[in-house]
């Protein structure tokens, strides 16, 4: 029998968690322990984002989420380190891509930065197979599934950390 714990798992989180929690459905005057509690996970080195998704929160975010992460550069991941692993998931799965994004998007590289931590990536998307009328081939979530890595919504991560808000 082993003495030391499991280390608690980490987490690579995807664009639409943070719009979703601030903006949409776990706004921060409702669920006012939220903040402090993905801070804390920040702090423990388990919540991390690729720097992709601090450009599109620059771009889509509000004022509020704006300010929150510019506050917590430690979840920031630069895209060099997971430049080699993103580019190989998008080789791997083109469905991946929205075919009309204007914009290098972060989804290879959320994916990326899971694999490469052995964490758990945290995204709202929902799999083709959920889909009425998919846009593309695959989503976070199934590109997960066939890369066997485990992929959770906000919810899920909150469920998993045990908090109650």
């Amino acid at each position: 029998m082993s003495d030391h714990k499991a280390q608690p798992p980490c987490y690579a989180a995807d664009t639409n968690v943070f719009m979703d929690w601030q903006a949409r459905y776990y706004p921060t005057d409702i669920f006012t322990s939220l903040p402090t509690r993905m801070g804390g996970l920040i702090a423990a080195q388990r919540l991390f984002a690729p720097e992709l998704v601090q450009e599109e929160l620059a771009a889509v975010g509000t004022a509020e989420l704006t300010a929150w992460t510019a506050a917590h550069p430690d979840l920031w991941v630069p895209t060099a380190e997971l430049l080699a692993t993103a580019l190989a998931i998008q080789n791997r799965f083109p469905g991946l891509r929205d075919p009309r994004a204007e914009f290098e998007e972060a989804d290879a590289y959320v994916i990326a930065l899971a694999q490469l931590r052995g964490g758990i990536v945290v995204t709202q998307e929902t799999s083709a197979a959920e889909k009425r009328n998919p846009k593309r081939t695959h989503f976070i979530p199934d590109v997960c599934r066939e890369l066997g890595l485990t992929s959770i919504s906000l919810l899920g991560l909150m469920r998993k950390e045990g908090w109650t808000l």
